[in-house]
């Protein structure tokens, strides 16, 4: 004979059995003592909550023959049926499977047949959802006014696909995700009742990973036990989970704070270099930085992590802003991360704009002015020669005085080069944006996306661009990316181009905004 799954096993048999839902089963409770209970219930919630074991139970209260008033018994003869599956007036229907208006029609038959053993027909109709719309219209009438001896018990997952009709016609009740801690404590249970030996950051792993669904941890604890026996050791948990158990998704989050780049970057490349998931890395530093939200927002309670990881974080809270933490979550939160040989790129750019973000937002509101301002100047000189026009003499007059002939020669091409760079400068994200189809989703294009990389002058047909980190500069200076940045900015002109690139560090920007607004630099501060 099979052997039940623990799911199966475990199926709580009374009300007081069922994990994490109190404010459901002790309002049944009381119906079902005072012989109050309702001709249809409608049961929400998320999946692996208890919804259709809930049910079966108040079928088994509704029908249980013990005189006690604490029902069901699970001793007489209709209880056992029910739990056993075979008691004829306890029906189970697969909305998913039976949703047609034949299937309703059918029902609605039967229905009018008094029970034959049972005290009355309970019909639990699972994912009701899936019913059509011609066959919940066809259940209407009889799941207002049914038989008395008939109790209806629907379930779903998706609340907002029943028609308003169904659910004004029944009592809803809400099941909630269950709580990490009530998942701990029934595997707790499980594991002393069958014999399994489990340290408890292991079960607490086992009930992270359900996300609240208790018949996920059940069904994971079965198969862990069913590879490794009843001995089960963190780090196995570990593998099945695809957890990394790695201690450098603090470590990284610990140099965001701290704005150390560098040693963020090797931290990526550690990872990279001992074989790990990126991927799976990325997911659990995104989950540390929520819990490292919920503790600035102070909303510890919310947090589940052990003493030491906590105290980690709290550490970390108390240094890091909030602004700091949102952009974090929200850049790693998006990245897309692949396989190719610049699978640490996606992370090594979040990481560059999460450490420079109070920087970019000083610069931000300087740039309007740098060039704001320039309109201006060059629009002076055509009222003043439209004033010479009428008096010709003055003409010739204010030629000669300009000492400097050479100098007013040259001035037109860099007038037109300094022109240039400025569009550049001014319209860079526009740039990046036109990109070639072909070309955005390259490693040339995520570079160029970085706060680090601006267009700071121009030598011929040459463009230079700066870039705030080396390890940027390296990886643009490729064949293979020079010709996609090439290919961008040319598009963008209106003419071929080169591109060089070089290294100049955040002080460099800041000095060069300066002089772009007239400002003149008299000398060093030293640090």
């Amino acid at each position: 004979m099979a052997s039940q799954v623990f799911y199966r096993k475990w199926r709580p048999q009374t009300l007081a059995e069922v994990v994490g839902q109190e404010q459901v089963t002790q309002t049944l409770s009381n119906a079902i003592k005072s012989s109050r209970v309702s001709h249809a219930y409608l049961f929400y919630g998320p999946r692996g909550t208890g919804k259709t074991s809930t049910g079966r139970i108040l079928a088994k209260a509704v029908n249980c023959l013990s005189q006690d008033k604490d029902k069901p018994c699970n001793a007489c003869d209709m209880c056992q049926a029910i739990t056993e599956g075979r008691a004829l007036d306890v029906m189970e229907i697969d909305a998913a499977s039976n949703r047609g208006i034949d299937e309703i029609r059918d029902l609605r038959e039967k229905v009018n047949y008094a029970p034959s053993q049972a005290k009355h027909k309970v019909y639990i109709i699972d994912e009701v959802h899936m019913l059509t719309k011609e066959a919940a219209n066809a259940l209407l009438k009889t799941l207002e006014e049914p038989p008395p001896y008939v109790i209806f018990i629907l379930a779903t997952t998706e609340i907002h696909r029943v028609p308003p009709t169904i659910l004004s016609r029944c009592q809803r009740f809400d099941f909630r995700r269950i709580a990490q801690a009530d998942v701990v404590g029934q595997l707790t249970r499980i594991c002393d009742a069958e014999g399994i030996h489990i340290e408890p950051e292991g079960l607490r792993l086992i009930a992270k990973s359900a996300t609240g669904s208790l018949r996920d941890a059940e069904n994971l604890l079965e198969q862990l036990t069913t590879y490794y026996g009843t001995e089960v050791e963190l780090h196995q948990i570990q593998a099945v989970l695809g957890i990394t158990g790695d201690k450098r998704a603090k470590e990284l989050i610990r140099h965001i704070v701290n704005n150390d780049v560098s040693a963020g970057v090797a931290t990526i490349n550690s990872v990279n270099s001992d074989g790990l998931d990126l991927r799976q890395f990325n997911r659990e530093l995104v989950a540390y930085l929520r819990e490292l939200l919920l503790i600035k927002t102070g909303s510890e309670a919310a947090v589940d992590l052990t003493a030491e990881d906590l105290s980690e974080l709290k550490e970390l809270a108390a240094k890091a802003s909030l602004a700091q933490i949102l952009k974090a979550i929200k850049l790693f939160g998006q990245l897309e991360i692949g396989f190719d040989n610049y699978s640490t790129l996606p992370l090594e750019l979040a990481l560059v704009d999460c450490a420079q973000a109070p920087a970019e937002e000083k610069e931000s509101p300087a740039t309007p002015p740098q060039y704001q301002p320039a309109p201006p100047p060059k629009e002076a000189p055509p009222p003043k020669t439209q004033k010479a026009k009428p008096k010709t003499a003055e003409v010739p007059k204010t030629e000669p005085p300009k000492t400097e002939p050479p100098k007013a020669e040259n001035a037109p091409a860099p007038a037109g080069l300094h022109s240039e760079i400025e569009r550049l400068r001014l319209n860079w994200k526009q740039v990046i944006e036109q990109a070639p189809e072909s070309v955005k989703r390259t490693a040339a294009v995520a570079i160029l996306r970085s706060a680090g990389v601006k267009p700071v002058d121009i030598d011929g047909d040459t463009i230079v661009l700066a870039f705030r980190y080396p390890i940027h500069k390296e990886k643009m200076e490729t064949a293979e990316n020079q010709q996609v940045v090439k290919e961008i900015i040319s598009n963008f002109l209106g003419h071929a181009c080169q591109v060089r690139c070089i290294h100049e560090p955040e002080d460099n920007h800041l000095v060069e905004a300066v002089k772009r607004i007239g400002a003149q630099v008299t000398g060093t501060e030293e640090k």
